[in-house]
């Protein structure tokens, strides 16, 4: 029988779904980076076992966010102290002492500005789900509860959790674990922008806008790529979607089914290539809501929140993402023929000059991201590629293919739209669906295509892209040839090394294969000391570099782990851009049509 005590307080409680796992978040510390969490869970049985998820859906790496957790303890619900057990590095077993339920207490540190994991101080919080939601092992398909209680002074929250029945500022309830991983959450006082589009609610949230960031600006660029995603897509598959802007002087983006959390830096508003690059952000985390969050590769969902989830398929959302991010910049308008052609350019430029392109097939590099995409050393450019960046341009050839092999008549574009249809519900596709699908568009078998771009280091083939489109590489050194005053100019020596300074020293920071400091043994790490026994100040080095022609010997003095000692170097020319796109001035006709219907379909 349940005391006096505990009815007075499941009455005075706010009301809860049957079985609801619920959350209380208070900041009484934040200005330390702290957040208090007290949880309740419903039990049976002799113990409940809870466990903290250690890796972020979209972010593929074991991040180990339990470490972040202090004076976890348990109680009853009148606030009698019961048992609890670490029996994991992320697990807890609570002795339930026959109550229908216990409350977890425990304070969060929160001071990692990104987009996986969670901040706090005296003026605002990000929190994201995973690093900050303890749950039950087995209660994942649970309702899941999540109440704030915020400092004086800020004005609120915003997340896209569904709001609580209750109608309370500040509560919200998830229809299960999932959802509440898949809702970060930003509490503070920020810019909010609302907009309507096909009839849905959208909503951009701006922190740290100042008198630098054009709000306004950012929101009417913000609703055209909403507007250029419904026209590619033909329906908006979520209720509403909350675009958290995260102006922090931080970086990168990430996806969630009915959101995402992006971090920029303000001065991005003034530097119009800087800009547009925040809007491919926004293009990219935002395409998500269907490529991945919803038409996705078998392996992601259910989750398993406690172990690597592989898959050989991220080639797929996030290269075919990296495709379309800026191509529907230049769809809707954002971009012109001739920004999109430099940003493509980039991505070509970045893949043709990473000697790990040899090394590792894209699907590899995809399955690997657990232990290499985001554990980058200096030997990351030899030893593999960027799924993002190959992906991209395989998602390009893969488009061109189908147009080719139609006439026109099909893209990637359908081919997308077809897999959504197919793929979004619970199933997800499996590699071999992929492909299937893509050969079924083409109406022509892409196996053979597939493998060699996918499974094998063979250089992709632009070729048939430059001839569909009516493009061209540029030539590198045409402006050097019309230039008098260039062609005079003398080509500097190269060593192919990175370097920092450290404390006014000039320290190897990277090398990369087939460079001259590969060749001749330059390592990670190296001072470097004198050029032919004349010293090399680190803020002179460049300038140094140039008072040499390919070609030529010197001898490197470097202090390796304090030892001096001396490196014969031959010195190379540093490679050309070869992979600059322009159009080609004797395109055809036929080629013109190819390209408007590319960049404006």
């Amino acid at each position: 029988m349940r005391s006096v005590a505990a009815l007075l307080l499941a009455l005075s409680s706010p009301v809860l779904a049957q079985d609801a796992i619920s959350y209380h978040l208070t900041f009484p510390a934040a200005a330390n980076h702290y957040l208090d969490v007290e949880a309740t869970f419903p039990a049976s049985g002799e113990s409940v076992e809870l466990m903290m998820a250690v890796w972020t859906p979209g972010s593929y790496l074991v991040r180990e966010y339990a470490r972040h957790i202090e004076g976890l303890e348990a109680l009853t619900t009148t606030g009698e102290p019961l048992d609890v057990v670490k029996t994991r590095k992320n697990r807890w077993r609570v002795d339930a002492d026959g109550q229908d339920a216990v409350r977890v207490r425990y304070r969060l540190y929160a001071r990692e500005m990104t987009v996986r994991t969670n901040w706090v101080e005296a003026d605002f919080a990000i929190l994201n789900g995973a690093p900050t939601f303890l749950t039950l092992v087995d209660g994942l398909e649970q309702t899941h509860d999540v109440k704030l209680d915020l400092p004086g002074g800020w004005q609120g929250s915003w997340t896209a959790m569904p709001r609580h029945p209750d109608g309370a500022p500040n509560h919200y309830r998830a229809p299960d674990f999932d959802t509440v991983v898949d809702s970060p959450i930003y509490a503070g006082s920020p810019a909010v922008y609302e907009f309507e589009v096909g009839g849905k609610k959208h909503t951009l949230v701006n922190h740290g806008e100042g008198d630098v960031w054009d709000g306004e600006r950012s929101a009417a660029d913000v609703r055209t790529i909403v507007e250029e995603a419904l026209a590619f897509w033909g329906e908006l598959p979520y209720g509403q979607y909350v675009f958290l802007n995260m102006i922090t002087e931080s970086g990168g983006g990430l996806e969630h089914k009915d959101s995402n959390l992006m971090m920029t830096s303000r001065w991005r508003a003034r530097v119009p290539e800087q800009y547009r690059r925040w809007l491919g952000l926004v293009s990219h985390e935002y395409f998500h809501a269907w490529n991945v969050k919803r038409f996705r590769p078998k392996a992601l969902g259910p989750f398993d929140y406690e172990n690597e989830v592989y898959t050989k398929s991220l080639w797929v959302g996030e290269g075919v993402t990296s495709y379309y991010d800026d191509l529907l910049l230049k769809r809707a308008g954002l971009y012109t023929d001739k920004q999109y052609l430099k940003a493509l350019s980039r991505q070509i430029e970045s893949l043709q000059t990473t000697p790990g392109r040899r090394v590792r097939p894209v699907e590899e590099a995809s399955y690997d991201s657990w232990i290499k995409h985001y554990r980058r050393d200096e030997n990351t450019p030899n030893s593999t590629i960027s799924y993002y960046t190959k992906g991209a341009l395989v998602a390009f050839l893969l488009d061109v293919e189908i147009r080719r092999a139609t006439d026109g008549n099909k893209s990637l574009d359908d081919m997308m739209r077809m897999g959504f249809e197919l793929y979004s519900g619970d199933t997800g596709y499996t590699p071999i669906e992929f492909r299937a699908l893509a050969s079924e568009i083409a109406g022509k078998d892409l196996s053979g295509w597939f493998e060699k771009a996918l499974e094998t280091t063979e250089e992709l083939d632009f070729q048939p892209a430059l001839e569909w489109y009516g493009l061209v590489f540029k030539d590198p050194d045409a402006k050097k040839k019309d230039d008098v005053d260039s062609a005079d100019e003398p080509t500097p020596g190269w060593l192919g090394a990175t370097t920092r300074s450290s404390a006014g020293r000039l320290i190897v920071s990277g090398v990369e294969r087939e460079t001259p400091a590969f060749e001749h043994g330059l390592n990670v790490g190296d001072e470097i000391l004198a050029i032919d026994d004349y010293r090399v100040e680190a803020s002179e080095w460049t300038e140094r570099l140039k008072q040499y022609a390919p070609g030529d010997d010197v001898e490197l003095l470097i202090a390796r782990r304090d030892r001096l000692q001396r490196l014969p170097v031959k010195l190379g020319e540093k490679p050309k851009n070869y992979w600059a796109l322009e159009l080609a001035p004797t395109a055809t006709e036929a080629q013109q049509k190819h390209r408007e219907a590319w960049l404006t379909q």
